[in-house]
């Protein structure tokens, strides 16, 4: 939430496309990370993985402080794009591994529940503490804080979890256990139709995250409101989408995984719809909770539907490139909404990343089977 305010203030860049440039470098580094997180994760050990996440993040904080131009504050997006794709696939595959089938919804709920509530406090935290300590200090102590509380609690606390993939490849069938990684990158991204939908939406998802991560906060400084407002509706998003996944997780091992996100995507498109259709922060108080009630619907149930179609010897490779295309949603959605936001200004831009987020609902909708009951079965190959 800070960062488009500082290259605005700090740093008197206009273009909304330039500010948005580490948006779309963090996507496009963290979804590249994720790819090799999957990956590596099967080869080396996911605990490797983490610990060497959270050794990229250790520098980022410094290279803001010191910044004298815009440039570092995009190099620190990319060590914090390497930090993210490690450390994040990494927790997500270890939960995987730990939950089994039947509970693999509440698992992604509770992971991404505690990520999302945190980076809510931080929002709320960060806007109001750079009101008196100052935007670049800001970040300084409170990204320094956590890379070092991230890197000790993986060291001493993490264990490895690959000999619960292996007790579990043994219990489902293994007629689909070997795949080469080229086999399984053309699988996730668009041979099997729920992997596909899957693909899509995520991608859609973090298009829509991007703008508002990017875009909102100019949009809602142009429109009056103060550092403070700003950051009270930039905190309600991810509080609400961070709190509701502790419920609608679970839900959708009970209830399903297809409808629960076309559902998911349909709520953010009205959520987005209705900032640039109403005025004052009450009302844009009201769609960002709409906006993280319609998130926390999609965003653990994607990565639980992952884990239904995918066989545990390469399901970490398939959420690898699952979150290749979910995270370089980012960078799409930065270009796209920095983009239009130049050309036709912000309502367009928003308004635009509204129909296509309705767009991949209705996608979903219509070619996505349900895969809560498949367990590690083949994949159905789009023909």
């Amino acid at each position: 939430m800070i960062l488009p305010l500082l290259a605005e203030r700090e740093f008197g860049l206009a273009s909304r496309a330039a500010i948005l440039s580490f948006i779309a470098s963090f996507g496009l580094v963290k979804a590249i990370a994720n790819l090799f997180a999957g990956r590596m994760g099967e080869r080396w050990g996911r605990k490797k993985v983490l610990v060497a996440g959270w050794l990229f993040a250790l520098p980022l904080p410094a290279l803001i402080f010191f910044a004298p131009s815009w440039g570092w504050v995009v190099l620190a997006n990319i060590l914090l794009g390497i930090n993210q794709g490690l450390c994040w696939s990494t927790t997500v595959i270890m939960k995987i591994d730990l939950a089994g089938p039947d509970r693999r919804g509440l698992a992604m709920g509770l992971n991404e529940a505690s990520g999302y509530l945190a980076v809510s406090a931080a929002a709320a935290g960060s806007g109001y503490i750079a009101g008196w300590l100052g935007l670049r200090e800001t970040l300084f102590w409170m990204g320094e804080c956590f890379a070092a509380a991230g890197l000790l609690l993986s060291v001493i606390f993490v264990r490895e979890t690959l000999r619960h993939v292996h007790l579990e490849a043994g219990r489902v069938t293994a007629e689909n256990e070997q795949r080469r990684f080229a086999e399984i990158l053309l699988l996730t991204s668009w041979k099997d139709r729920a992997l596909f939908c899957v693909s899509q939406a995520g991608m859609v998802n973090n298009l829509n995250d991007g703008m508002a991560w990017g875009l909102f906060p100019l949009y809602f400084a142009a429109q009056g409101l103060s550092l403070a407002q700003i950051s009270f509706v930039a905190a309600l998003y991810p509080a609400v989408w961070g709190a509701a996944q502790l419920v609608t997780g679970g839900l959708s091992d009970w209830l399903g995984r297809k409808w629960m996100i076309a559902a998911g995507m349909l709520v953010q498109a009205l959520a987005i719809f209705m900032i640039v259709a109403s005025s004052g922060l009450r009302l844009w108080a009201v769609s960002a909770v709409l906006l993280g009630i319609g998130t926390a619907m999609v965003y653990p149930t994607l990565l639980a539907a992952v884990g239904d179609v995918a066989h545990p010897a390469w399901r970490a490779s398939a959420v690898g490139v699952y979150r290749l295309w979910r995270d370089g949603g980012y960078a799409i959605g930065a270009l796209l909404a920095g983009g239009l936001a130049d050309v036709f200004g912000a309502r367009r831009a928003i308004q635009a990343v509204a129909a296509l987020t309705f767009l991949s609902g209705v996608i979903v909708a219509t070619f996505m089977y349900e895969t809560r009951s498949r367990k590690g079965r083949i994949p159905e190959q789009r023909g």
